[in-house]
């Protein structure tokens, strides 16, 4: 764990009103209590610690640089590749975080997919970027083929995962199969057709439109703020067992991710009403024609999951506190 050194004139300052709070029998405990920091930012800020002037020249930018926000399907944040920029123990580190910001069920998976779609042996051909500092603002983002992912401590306000995430899988070739064979991530579309298979007639045509809204890089996670009038059906019109199979779905696509932001990501969906979630279905993108439905969505007025599994799974996530 890095320590943070405080200044001497700022540890005087703190000693000092501390003094006058306990004199005044008003001392906050609580206040005394330090924030304890996260596995995987713990290890993140070692890693910052561990670079080089010439690595932070390549790959450290302010907290507020633009690069920070972006989100992509396939993309290098930072031109050096971990496998070639980074010492062993760098690397060792930047696997380290990876597997920490998800589940442990799911992190050895995810390596193995990242690995596979990128075409090494682990997360070498990815790239890193390190924003602001520790002690202060910062995030590690970690992008690839089929990968953006965030470690921020929270130091993004109001957005789960630090910001948008992407991830996706390409398991038997660019086009795969109707049941998508080895993809780690389509039992989530297996866990959505469930809820449309609950669908009365009715209920149906409001949730199977034509086409998706397709993929347009930063504009395909744009958020909207509306309640109502979404793409699909809303989850205030599903009887009490279909809600019950929703929620199942959210649970299903949270799995993959640490409980830390499973849960800030839940809490700003339930801040926002979960009956406003609106789930739709797509019925010109399904491969093999087979009615089980490989392009979904869920959308929120501050969130969006877009999961088009053809020709292969890409998935795009934006959850907000607001829109």
């Amino acid at each position: 764990m890095i320590e943070q050194q405080i200044p001497r004139r700022d540890f005087l300052k703190t000693v000092a009103g501390a003094g006058a709070l306990a004199a005044s029998g008003t001392f906050p405990l609580q206040a005394a209590k330090k924030k304890e920091i996260p596995p995987a930012e713990k290890v993140a800020h070692s890693l910052f610690e561990s670079l080089t002037e010439e690595q932070r020249k390549e790959i450290a930018f302010p907290f507020d640089h633009p690069l920070r926000k972006k989100v992509d399907n396939n993309w290098q944040i930072t031109k050096p590749r971990i496998g070639q920029f980074f010492n062993k123990d760098q690397q060792a580190m930047v696997d380290e975080i990876f597997r920490k910001i998800h589940s442990p069920e799911y992190a050895d998976k995810i390596v193995g997919q990242v690995a596979h779609d990128s075409g090494s042996k682990a997360l070498e051909k990815c790239s890193v970027g390190l924003f602001g500092e520790p002690g202060k603002d910062f995030e590690f983002v970690l992008t690839g083929r089929h990968c953006t992912r965030r470690c921020d401590g929270n130091s993004v306000k109001g957005a789960a995962f630090g910001g948008p995430i992407f991830y996706g899988h390409a398991a038997k070739g660019f086009h795969e199969e109707p049941n998508h064979p080895g993809n780690v991530y389509w039992y989530q579309a297996v866990q959505a057709n469930r809820v449309y298979e609950m669908l009365d007639g009715k209920q149906r045509e409001t949730a199977l439109l034509g086409r998706s809204r397709g993929e347009r890089g930063m504009k395909t996670i744009q958020l909207t703020g509306k309640k109502t009038d979404l793409p699909g059906i809303r989850v205030a019109d599903l009887s009490g067992d279909q809600k019950g199979e929703m929620q199942k779905v959210m649970s299903t696509l949270l799995s993959p991710f640490r409980k830390e932001d499973s849960d800030e990501a839940m809490k700003y969906i339930n801040a926002n009403g979960f009956d406003n979630l609106h789930m739709a279905f797509y019925k010109t993108e399904d491969t093999g024609k087979d009615g089980v439905w490989d392009v979904w969505q869920v959308e929120g007025p501050s969130m969006l999951w877009y999961f088009r599994g053809a020709p292969h799974v890409h998935t795009w996530v934006n959850i907000k506190d607001q829109a």
